[in-house]
């Protein structure tokens, strides 16, 4: 195999798994990849040089301190971006024909259509974990890279580490406040959805905490 191309995959590897896993530390990243210390700084190094990561230092009661590797924002033209300069346009173009009126008409209309979607896709889910598990697949096929996660007891940690209409969000707050709608729509009237964390806001990923109702909510 060419060496070139393996050492980008490998590279690309280490720019997914810090998208999902979050900042890390060299150690943690060569036995993730089995490989060693020496050749995954390697790699982290010629991703620093080319301003797709960079790395904080922190402390450790004991020893030297650790230096724990994250994603820049030069990386987010390794994931999807769902051609934000065509969204980013016909935003502009909806609100200078129709204002904010319409571009809230659109929104609704986009809301209602990803309710349908989802739910015809989800109605033979079994429980509310299968339920999030099959969401995270069909938003993973859209570009958010989802994840659900165990939260305490019966509450769940449904994830999305990249957003793929993240410029567009910026300029539209009305698409992150319709996606939270969306998720307690097809959740159902018993189940809590709660965004915990919020990438627009400068979070690493978008959050929500999901759990059942308890009977005083």
């Amino acid at each position: 195999m060419n060496k070139k191309l393996t050492k980008t995959k490998t590279r690309e590897q280490i720019l997914h798994h810090l998208k999902m896993a979050g900042p890390q530390e060299a150690a943690v990243l060569a036995e993730n990849f089995g490989l060693t210390a020496m050749a995954i700084r390697q790699h982290l190094y010629d991703l620093e040089k080319s301003g797709e990561i960079s790395h904080t230092t922190q402390p450790r009661p004991k020893g030297r301190p650790a230096k724990v590797w994250h994603l820049t924002e030069k990386s987010n033209s390794h994931f999807a971006n769902s051609h934000a300069d065509l969204a980013l346009g016909l935003i502009s173009s909806v609100k200078t024909a129709f204002g904010e009126e319409g571009m809230e008409k659109l929104l609704d209309i986009r809301f209602h259509e990803q309710v349908d979607d989802y739910s015809r896709r989800l109605k033979d889910s079994q429980n509310l974990e299968e339920r999030l598990e099959n969401l995270a697949l069909i938003r993973t096929k859209e570009g958010y890279m989802a994840d659900v996660l165990d939260g305490p007891e019966d509450q769940y940690l449904f994830v999305e580490n990249h957003c793929p209409v993240c410029q567009v969000a910026k300029t539209c707050s009305g698409i992150c406040a319709r996606e939270l709608e969306v998720f307690k729509e097809i959740m159902g009237d018993d189940i809590s959805v709660e965004r915990t964390e919020h990438i627009t806001q400068g979070a690493r990923r978008c959050a929500y905490a999901v759990k059942p109702k308890s009977k005083s909510d």
